[in-house]
């Protein structure tokens, strides 16, 4: 009996895999548009990098092994240096 009881729950199991999410009263169409990506998008440039901050620090306790933020880092302080016309 209790194999007969595995095997049920494991075919239960293996349908509800093969035929998607359980259903919890959604509608299909809620959940799709939840899954579209947002048609506008807001950015924010701020004047705070805390990777370039980080790696600063980072430089100060310690030398690098390799020059894997240098092209980063040089970019991010030209960024950070006023423009002079």
């Amino acid at each position: 009996m209790s194999q007969e009881k595995d095997h049920k729950l494991e075919q239960e199991l293996a349908e509800q895999l093969e035929h998607g999410p359980m259903k919890d009263g959604t509608d299909q169409a809620e959940l799709t548009k939840d899954k579209l990506s947002p048609k506008y998008e807001v950015r924010i440039q701020a004047d705070y990098d805390p990777i370039v901050e980080e790696t600063a620090k980072f430089r100060e306790m310690a030398k690098e092994v390799d020059d894997r933020y240098d092209g980063y880092m040089n970019r991010a302080e030209a960024a950070r240096k006023p423009k002079q016309d």
